[in-house]
């Protein structure tokens, strides 16, 4: 529920604070006072569109915060993007449009991008204007509406078919891509067969590469090799064949230890462990080294081979990826795709068995859906028609039709259910359209033609009504809907506005009396002028003793005449007797 809504710089508003409660709150003022940017600040705070021409003249800016007493869903999307309720519970929303035009969202103290309070707003506010009516033209829209009242009725069968239809959809382009592509499919399969041939016929293995180049490298240096091997072994252990004007570092040492061992000084001969220790290192190394002789291969045959071997596996890099391991992952890859565009017939068969067990599996779905629209379209039209006739409409009668969408064979959307071709859309197979008979005796006609604006005004009234049990948003804003109704006319439609009050926090903008005195609060938006400056207006609560003269301005301007204070003193009267009436069953039910 929105709890507070305030106001700067939005039109003719400098700043203004709405304090909200449940029930019904109504809007009221003077034509040109600033109600309507009442509606364009609850819409900004919805997502709604910003324009730099609704900040006033000379701000730099309009601001619309909004504080709501969150549920669990508003919570839900505030934990999402990280904002954070107050410590009351309540969740705060602030939408902010620059002189230029740019526009800028918070919610929970946290920037946000303007979506977020777009899903905020389905959670909590829904928005209803003229424009509403003419979005209740649309075919589109009238389904959405029929499901919104079926709930989960229609939503779980339609879940269970947007399932099935994407993966129909799927399966169907999939073929038609490998039917109308065969050509040019099979071009890349024999061009992956025949990498592969080539990559099969050498055989890399991982990493051979890599392993081949240090081969190569000592093989092609193996001379130099073997003299500094040669050349380091002569210098540990000796000429081999024992000269003795080149001694090794072998004989050195053991010339050492037996000098010190002749010198009998226990001091010198506490180095012999540490110089036997240095005989064994050397021996170590010169037999390392005596062997690392031996292996050394010069075959200039070996480094041919390797050298015919690398050639081989170059010619894979230049074509198929930058080394060895990129070439065998380009292997594994185009053998799994050779697996995905099998042309064969036999893919082919199966994969339009697969396509034709899916779109009957689909067809009992749409069917299924289309089922629970036809039962949930006569719930519909009896409870809309039954408000119609309190709403001076008697003998007006809402049909919702529910029909099937037929389509043509062989297009892309094409079901066949139950022996006909139809258009399998994202909704279903139906169409569904509001048809109104006005009078006794006339012919039923599409909305669009066959109801006035008033009329029109009253059927959506009477739908939102009729809605009101399945609609979970708690806010609901009602935007002049009685625009080209009077009399008793609207009367009733007060009285349903108060009936709706009762499940759902509504707020109305309206100029009619007979639909302000059935108000739980009354707001006022006043006007007053500046000297030399353009008029600005704000909002004000009435106390119950000034809602009888703005009821009796709102009757033709008759709040300084001792008559319309008492006409807007009956009208007062009346209202709270119809609401005392409409509310008494409810309450006793609930103190039971």
């Amino acid at each position: 529920m929105l709890a507070e809504m305030r106001i700067q710089g939005l039109g003719v508003i400098d700043d203004a604070t709405l304090e909200l409660d449940p029930g019904l709150t109504v809007l009221t003022g003077e034509t040109g006072a600033g109600k309507t940017m009442v509606v364009t600040g609850l819409s900004l705070l919805g997502g709604g569109r910003a324009e730099a021409s609704r900040v006033a003249e000379g701000a730099k800016r309009a601001v619309v915060e909004g504080r709501f007493n969150a549920d669990p869903a508003a919570l839900a999307v505030a934990d999402e993007v990280g904002a954070d309720a107050d410590d009351d519970g309540t969740l705060i929303a602030i939408r902010t449009v620059g002189a230029d035009g740019r526009s800028r969202a918070h919610l929970g103290g946290r920037s946000v991008p303007v979506g977020v309070l777009g899903r905020l707003a389905e959670a909590t506010l829904a928005v209803h204007g003229q424009n509403d009516q003419l979005r209740l033209l649309r075919p589109a829209e009238q389904r959405a509406l029929l499901d919104r009242f079926a709930g989960d009725a229609v939503g779980s069968p339609l879940e269970r078919y947007r399932a099935v239809r994407a993966e129909w959809q799927q399966v169907a382009a999939e073929l038609v891509e490998r039917r109308d592509g065969a050509r040019r499919l099979a071009q890349e399969a024999d061009m992956l067969r025949h990498g592969l041939t080539e990559i099969d016929a050498v055989d890399p293995q991982p990493g051979e590469d890599v392993e081949l180049v240090d081969l190569a490298r000592r093989l092609s240096a193996a001379d130099d090799l073997r003299e500094a091997a040669s050349a380091a072994h002569t210098a540990l252990v000796g000429a081999e064949d024992g000269d003795p004007d080149v001694p090794g570092v072998l004989a050195l040492l053991g010339d050492a230890r037996h000098r010190l061992a002749a010198a009998g000084d226990p001091e010198l001969t506490t180095l012999d462990g540490r110089l036997a220790e240095a005989l064994a290192v050397v021996g170590d190394v010169g037999t390392e080294l005596t062997g690392y002789l031996e292996r050394l291969d010069a075959d200039p045959e070996r480094l041919a081979g390797i050298l015919t071997r690398q050639a081989e596996l170059k010619a894979l890099t230049r074509k198929y990826a930058a080394d060895v391991d990129g070439v065998l992952a380009w292997a594994d890859e185009a053998r799994e795709r050779l697996d995905n565009i099998d042309t064969s017939d036999e893919a082919l068969s199966a994969l339009a068995a697969r396509r034709d067990e899916l779109a009957g599996e689909l067809a009992q779905h749409a069917m299924a859906v289309t089922a629970a629209r036809t039962e949930a379209a006569k719930r519909l039209a009896a409870d809309t028609t039954a408000e119609l006739g309190g709403l001076a409409m008697p003998d007006a009668r809402l049909l919702v039709e529910v029909a099937p969408r037929e389509g043509n064979a062989g297009g892309a959307d094409a079901l066949t259910v139950g022996g006909s071709v139809l258009v399998a859309g994202t909704d279903g197979v139906d169409e569904v359209e509001l048809r109104l008979v006005p009078h006794a005796g006339s012919a039923a006609q599409p909305l669009h033609k066959g109801a006035s604006g008033g009329e029109l005004s009253r059927v959506m009234l009477a739908l939102e009504v009729a809605l009101a049990g399945a609609d979970p948003v708690p806010t609901m804003v009602f935007d002049e809907v009685d625009a080209g109704v009077g009399g008793r006319a609207a009367v009733e439609i007060g009285r349903r506005l108060a009936r709706l009050a009762a499940r759902h926090q509504v707020i109305v903008v309206t100029h009619l009396p007979q639909v302000a005195a059935y108000a739980d609060r009354h707001l006022v938006v006043d006007k007053s002028a500046r000297n030399g400056g353009a008029a600005r207006s704000n909002v004000r609560r009435l106390a119950e003793g000034e809602r009888i003269g703005e009821l009796a301005r709102m009757l033709a301007g008759l709040d300084d005449t001792e008559t319309g204070r008492a006409h807007a003193e009956e009208l007062l009267e009346s209202a709270r007797a119809h609401r005392t009436a409409d509310r008494g069953p409810r309450a006793r039910n609930a103190k039971r």
